[in-house]
């Protein structure tokens, strides 16, 4: 079973050219610096595909591997707060499955213990643990 991360911002009016290349730059940047090749990153629907009020609509499944989990939180929601910055006039949802992500005007969106250097150790440790018990170093769920 997974866990996703959705976004969608919906208006009125569509995406100006400059709010597209905004939205284009915020998400190359994040391919770019993104930590993990092999784990799904920031991805944005074609808005072709999508209702007409919806100008941003994504999702990004998160990492099985405990150790991955925060980093990736982290770098998708800094760069969701960048898109939400640069299109200030939208309303956001943002959730991970049925938890909605707060928005606060001064971090961004954040979830509590996320940038906790001693949180992403454990996890590290625990995703270390559960890798090394499973046959082949591969996780296993139930016996």
């Amino acid at each position: 079973m997974s866990v996703s991360l959705y976004y969608t911002a919906r208006r009125a009016t569509p995406l100006t050219e400059t709010e597209s290349a905004a939205v284009a730059r915020v998400v190359a940047a994040h391919r770019t610096s993104f930590p993990y090749e092999d784990e799904e990153s920031l991805y944005v629907y074609d808005p072709r595909t999508t209702e007409p009020e919806r100008i941003l609509d994504g999702s990004t499944k998160m990492p099985f591997d405990p150790g991955r989990l925060m980093p990736v939180i982290a770098h998708v929601l800094d760069s969701l707060t960048e898109l939400r910055r640069a299109l200030p006039d939208a309303d956001w949802h943002v959730h991970m499955d049925d938890l909605d992500i707060p928005w606060d005007e001064a971090e961004g969106y954040a979830l509590p213990g996320m940038r906790d250097a001693d949180l992403a150790a454990e996890l590290s440790a625990a995703g270390r643990d559960a890798m090394g018990d499973a046959p082949g170093g591969r996780a296993t769920l139930g016996p």
